[in-house]
């Protein structure tokens, strides 16, 4: 008879701890009760942690902590705490850098052992119950370290101030140091070396779609006048769409591919990926004209309105790979499947189209994928039909938790959209998003939190939350020019500053000063699957800077860059979007500000001239006429003296501080820009 059990877990309301709410483990939550217990008890701390779409995280619970005979170790020999990475990226950067160090290798479920005052003695990520295949089980390592903390404590609790000592003074200090364009160089080279040629993206598999790697490259082409730069982008783009990664029925990107040919995703969807692929594909289409980038962008964001939005606009993480207990089972087709829906000639055309064969490509079924006959036209009604009959099928679990990080990059994204794509309904999606943070995840003292679900707000709001949210806001400020969205901008990026800023060295920490002290306080600039904080905050205040003429904010930027400039100099390919903040400093500004009633047919005609290109380069303010656009002149004192022409909407384009004289006509902007 199976026995039910329910832990602490089932009093959160983050999706991942509630999967484990039931395992006969005593599970904790990170928190003063577990650590408590440890230091009575006199018992080591296991701490697991994962989040609710990994695979692997699934595996590890169904083999072991599921499991009556591993529960009983750890509830006899430790106290088990569990965390969900997106709730606390805090404890997860740093147990993670842990991992690392002392591997060579990370990943989730991250496992860590440590002392009961939170200082880590071992470290790794997924184990199998059972030793095999010279991995070890979990239930060895547990019985063998419970043995050593009876014994040998002394040396555990030796190795784990040691180990703490380390990770405070290597693993999150970075060296100073000045920027220059040899760092934008070297990164090119790196790219361009390892770039590969015959399926786009960049290494070996597994492929990570790393999206500000592309945008950085499409700068560097912008700056450099060099083709490879670009090639690089198109092709990589085009290797993505048409790979497995791609939902081919559904739209929206795979996490990131386990195979060199972008064919065989890991399926799990995330909130951040699709962000920021939209805005690297739109950017890709306002560089090239390409109309299959901006068509990619629209699907994305279908993908995101259809199924990725609460009710009240906020967006949701994320969705599983599994479903019924197998890795992309919603996903996959059999000719016979193909056909039952589309009939046998169309659906025979379809599956020699899309890969789909009675062999397969993926378990014996097939991804569907263009890989071999790249993009396809004449499909549309096909692919609703086969859509219809694939949402009978049992959906993939979705995080419907809202990560305020996030959905500023989806904000961001939403709001290039409107504007690279002239669509105000991607406007309004973003404008409803911020009303629900907000609403939701601001409190009255105007303090950010970091996750919002089932009516609760919780988590002192980290870096990448104010970063993102920020970016989001300018985004949006520029997509509607509504003075509300740069004054939030402004008034969050001063909060982040008093929050997060470091005195002594520079830079900005990833928790603030208000938050839970951990072992250490790191400040993170690698640009990972996401960028850092510190990169996407140093973008914002060169933007910021420009947008407002107020110089200490780019000051604020420089000495930022300053901070990491020696760390950067050593990997700049590991810092992709922190090198888009030096490529920012070192490029001359063009100001483009605008004149006219934002829904007067001319002044629509000029904004369009301008975001039909990419220049990344470029700040764009629009002046209405009247108090509203005197108000913002007192705000921007560069406005003041920029009036409309004749009654006309005209345009002030500045180049590195020098202007043009004024133009009322929008074929004359376009020979301007």
């Amino acid at each position: 008879m199976q026995t039910t059990y329910t832990n602490r877990l089932i009093n959160e309301k983050s999706p991942y701890l509630l999967q484990h709410a039931h395992n006969p483990v005593d599970w904790y939550p990170w928190g003063d009760d577990a650590f408590r217990k440890a230091e009575k008890e006199d018992k080591p701390i296991f701490l697991s942690i994962g989040y609710s779409t990994c695979h692997w995280c699934h595996v590890m619970e169904r083999e072991s902590f599921e499991d009556e005979e591993v529960a009983a170790i750890l509830n006899e020999h430790y106290v088990s705490i569990k965390v969900d990475r997106e709730e606390r990226p805090d404890i997860d950067t740093i147990y993670m850098s842990v991992c690392q160090a002392m591997t060579g290798h990370g990943g989730w479920p991250l496992t860590v052992i440590m002392t009961p005052d939170k200082k880590p003695f071992f470290a790794g990520t997924y184990f199998p119950k059972k030793s095999s295949r010279g991995m070890p089980g979990l239930t060895d390592i547990l019985i063998q370290i419970a043995d050593l903390w009876r014994e040998r404590k002394k040396e555990l609790t030796e190795s784990g101030e040691k180990i703490t000592e380390a990770v405070n003074s290597h693993l999150f200090s970075h060296t100073g140091g000045d920027v220059s364009k040899e760092m934008l160089d070297k990164a090119f080279a790196y790219f361009e070396e390892n770039f590969d040629r015959l399926y786009g993206g960049f290494g070996a598999a597994p492929k990570f779609p790393t999206p500000h790697n592309l945008t950085f490259l499409l700068r560097y082409w912008k700056m450099s006048g060099n083709g490879a730069a670009l090639e690089m982008v198109e092709k990589t783009l085009d290797a993505m769409y048409r790979g497995g990664i791609y939902d081919h029925i559904g739209f929206g990107f795979a996490r990131y591919s386990t195979d060199r040919k972008w064919l065989v995703p890991h399926f799990e969807k995330m909130l951040y990926d699709n962000a920021l692929l939209a805005i690297a594909y739109l950017e890709a289409y306002q560089a090239t004209g390409n109309r299959k980038y901006a068509k990619t962008a629209e699907e994305i964001f279908t993908y995101v309105q259809r199924d990725m939005i609460s009710p009240e606009g906020g967006f949701y993480s994320a969705e599983d790979a599994d479903s019924e207990g197998e890795e992309g089972k919603f996903y996959v087709w059999t000719p016979e499947e193909v056909k039952e829906v589309l009939g046998d000639t169309l659906g025979r055309y379809f599956c020699r189209d899309y890969d789909i064969t009675a062999q397969g490509n993926f378990e014996s079924k097939s991804i569907p994928n263009l890989i071999e006959t790249g993009y396809v036209e004449g499909y549309e009604e096909a692919r609703k039909k086969l859509f219809a009959r694939r949402e009978q099928r049992v959906h993939p679990f979705k995080d419907d938790k809202i990560l305020t990080a996030w959905n500023g990059l989806m904000i961001a994204a939403m709001a290039y959209g409107a504007r690279a794509l002239g669509e105000k309904k991607y406007a309004e999606v973003a404008a409803k998003a911020v009303n629900f943070i907000n609403k939701n995840l601001r409190r009255e003292d105007g303090r950010l939190s970091a996750r919002f679900r089932d009516g609760e707000a919780a988590f002192l709001g980290y870096l990448d939350d104010y970063a993102c949210y920020v970016w989001g806001l300018i985004e949006l400020y520029e997509a509607t020019f509504e003075p509300a969205y740069l004054e939030q901008a402004l008034e969050l990026n001063n909060d982040m500053l008093k929050l997060f800023w470091d005195e002594e060295n520079g830079g900005l920490f990833l928790y603030g000063n208000d938050a839970e002290n951990l072992i250490t306080r790191p400040k993170e600039i690698y640009d990972g699957a996401l960028p850092a904080g510190n990169s996407v905050a140093a973008v914002n205040l060169f933007r910021l800077a420009r947008l407002t003429g107020d110089r200490q904010l780019a000051e604020r930027a420089r000495e930022q860059l300053k901070a990491f400039g020696g760390s950067v100099a050593e990997s700049p390919m590991g810092h992709s979007h922190f090198l888009m903040a030096v490529w920012l400093d070192l490029t001359p500004p063009v100001d483009i500000t605008v004149v006219g009633d934002r829904k007067a047919g001319d002044t629509e005609k000029m904004l369009a001239t301008v975001n039909s290109r990419f220049m990344p380069e470029a700040t764009v303010i629009l002046k209405p006429p009247g108090p509203e656009g005197e108000k913002l002149a007192q705000a921007v004192a560069f406005l003041r003296d920029r009036q409309a022409v004749n009654g006309k909407a005209t345009a002030y384009v500045c180049k590195n501080y020098s202007c043009h004289p004024p133009v009322t006509d929008a074929d004359k902007l376009e020979k301007l820009l």
